[in-house]
């Protein structure tokens, strides 16, 4: 490696080395409210200190050294360790956010027991198998390894955030999939990072500080939303506990299907009109276990009605009738404004109310009164 380069490279390992120990010192020492429902997120955040702290180990160990440049097997060795071991942690600690029993001994174990045989088998081909094409095949075929690891580990990540989005869609008025969205954001940037840091391991020194440089906006971005997503953890889990065991609604019917259909349909359909000409559907908040609750029915049913009457889920289906509730105002009453109508609408937030009008009508609410008076 030229002199020009190494030392460009040593600086970029020292300001991401610093970094991480305080995004780990965050992660593992950081104060939390005193609840139990924040234990998963304490969890998580302990999982990803240690990922951090794992990846602090390896940028100490390059950086005071010189491993790299002195043992260049044993550099690809260790960071090729290092990166399954992080791939577990990593999508472990943001797994927990949303499935708190996502880690278990037995997981742990099997996934440590894979590494270490991940790390062995990597050994050997880098110190037993002399250099030449055989090894370079050994090589390629743990880089493979290591590749397909990680997109299982993101794949089972994204179906979990999936089913999450869903619960909070079928579940919830407000639109609280939309706090849950940067894990999705950092999944593909995780993915996309990680294969890069897999192949600039084996390109040449001189553009290996490219690989240092680029962690330093990813693990900013990671501390960001973990420091943003404090701010709405309790409204997103009190979603998510409802999945969890023990909690959901008991259905009558052991196939999950009311005995009576077409009179249980009849009768929703009754009660709902009802609740929907009272115009209940503009307080703000609103879940479906108290619509369920108020109509004297079960939440499940309630939300498979709404998905096969209305095709759409509960959020979607009551911002639908919100936004006709607002067009109204907004024609009705001139002197109200925009901020004023979404709130009275029942909207929350008035970036969220102005996204879905558009997406629904086409332009915002301003220029659709202005349309409608003409």
């Amino acid at each position: 490696m030229k002199q020009m380069d190494y030392a460009v490279y040593e600086h970029s390992l020292g300001v991401a080395l610093v970094l991480m120990l305080f995004f780990a010192a965050y992660f593992l020492a950081g104060k939390t409210p005193d609840k139990p429902l924040f234990a998963p997120y304490v969890r998580s955040r302990r999982i990803m200190g240690a990922a951090l702290l794992v990846l602090c180990v390896n940028y100490s160990v390059h950086l005071f050294g010189s491993l790299r440049s002195l043992h260049p097997g044993a550099a690809i060795l260790m960071n090729l360790s290092t990166y399954f071991l992080v791939y577990w942690l990593f999508s472990a600690a943001l797994t927990v956010l949303l499935d708190r029993f996502y880690v278990t001994r037995r997981r742990f174990l099997r996934h440590l027991a894979c590494w270490g045989a991940f790390t062995a088998l990597a050994a050997a081909v880098l110190i037993v198998v002399p250099p030449g094409a055989v090894q370079q095949a050994g090589l390629a075929c743990l880089a493979l390894w290591l590749l397909a690891y990680g997109l299982r580990l993101a794949r089972r990540l994204i179906r979990t955030y999936r089913r999450a989005v869903r619960l909070c869609d079928d579940t919830h008025s407000e639109h609280i999939a939309a706090y849950i969205r940067w894990m999705s954001v950092f999944t593909w940037w995780a993915v996309i990072y990680g294969v890069s840091c897999g192949l600039l391991t084996f390109l040449p020194d001189r553009y290996v500080f490219l690989w240092v440089l680029s962690s330093i906006p990813f693990y900013i971005y990671l501390y960001w939303s973990y420091m943003n997503y404090l701010l709405f953890y309790e409204q997103v889990e009190s979603v998510l506990e409802q999945e969890q065991p023990g909690t959901a609604d008991a259905a009558p019917a052991a196939d999950g299907v009311p005995p009576d259909m077409p009179t249980y349909h009849a009768d929703i359909r009754k009660r709902l009109g009802a609740w929907v000409g009272r115009q209940g559907y503009t307080r703000p908040g609103l879940t479906i276990e108290e619509l369920a609750g108020a109509l004297g029915t079960n939440r499940t049913y309630l939300a498979a009605y709404i998905k096969s009457t209305y095709h759409a889920s509960f959020r979607e289906w009551i911002a639908g009738l919100r936004i006709e509730y607002a067009k109204q105002m907004l024609v009705r009453h001139p002197e109200l404004t925009v901020a004023a109508v979404s709130e009275a609408s029942g909207f929350l937030s008035l970036s969220y109310f102005t996204k879905i009008f558009a997406e629904k009508e086409g332009c915002p609410p301003s220029k659709w009164r202005k349309t409608a008076r003409e």
